[in-house]
């Protein structure tokens, strides 16, 4: 069972028969975002890399059923999270998130350190010495750790994305596992959680001493995360869930959701410290 299925059962076990439905639902440019009704959000990337369109009657019948989620059950649009369809997958990641939000909120679970503001980078304090691999190519992280650490590897889809300077550093998704499984510290996007491969890159990252997942879509229930090896959850917790829906419907990127959300991580209690 991969990552995404366990996380879904998780909060079926924690949440129990709780009912709960979707309120509004965003298809943004960069981000998608659910509100529940009991008043939490969710947002999770929007894949742009789209094979088709939905503009013809094939592609729109696999698409999110538009004019008809909100009011749906959440559970039923958590379902979308293992679709085949990635702006489906994002609907759905988007309500895990939400419902993972509601979980943490009413049963906090034990174990877990919730430290509001503090930077995923800065939870996993990477040492000089130590070989570092990027999945994603977090612009922030890329400019902290260039030229401050043995090795920086970039694993990332779109090598067009780094500066000329930074592209000895790329790495191409075919080479995911190797790279991970050579890295002390492995820091993974959110995203993710809606492209898919998860669960195999963590596998390759079991070695690493510390394994981040940072990001906006990186706002999970943590129990399920630490079981199959993240040490270090570093995503949101949405402070105005109506005011990041808007963000979100009205083409905002993850740099608008400070005025709506702080930055959280979530780390084990008996993880290590440096």
């Amino acid at each position: 069972m991969n990552i995404v299925h366990t996380w879904y059962q998780d909060l079926q076990t924690v949440l129990g028969s709780l009912p709960v439905r979707v309120e509004d639902v965003r298809v943004g440019v960069f981000y998608t975002a659910v509100r529940l009704d009991t008043g939490h959000a969710g947002v999770a990337f929007t894949p742009r890399d789209l094979q088709d369109t939905v503009c013809c009657p094939r592609s729109a019948a696999e698409a999110p059923p538009a004019g008809r989620m909100a009011g749906e059950e959440a559970w039923q649009l958590a379902t979308f999270a293992f679709s085949p369809v990635p702006l489906r997958r994002a609907v759905g990641v988007a309500t895990l998130n939400a419902l993972s939000a509601l979980a943490l909120e009413r049963y906090p679970p034990s174990g877990v350190r919730s430290v509001p503001g503090l930077d995923a980078l800065a939870a996993a304090q990477v040492q000089p010495d130590e070989r570092v691999a990027l999945v994603g190519a977090f612009v922030p992280f890329i400019k902290a750790l260039k030229g401050r650490v043995a090795a920086l590897w970039i694993v990332d889809k779109h090598p067009e994305a780094l500066k000329p300077d930074e592209r000895p550093l790329w790495r191409p998704p075919t080479a995911a596992q190797e790279t991970l499984a050579a890295a002390q510290v492995v820091i993974i996007t959110g995203s993710t959680l809606v492209e898919g491969g998860l669960t195999s890159l963590l596998d390759a990252a079991r070695r690493a001493r510390c394994v981040v997942l940072a990001g906006p879509t990186a706002s999970p229930w943590p129990p399920t995360f630490f079981a199959y090896g993240v040490h270090i959850i570093g995503g949101l917790r949405v402070r105005d869930p109506a005011g990041l829906v808007r963000i979100v419907g009205e083409g905002g990127s993850g740099y608008f959701f400070s005025h709506v959300a702080e930055k959280v991580c979530y780390i084990p209690e008996n993880y290590p410290e440096n």
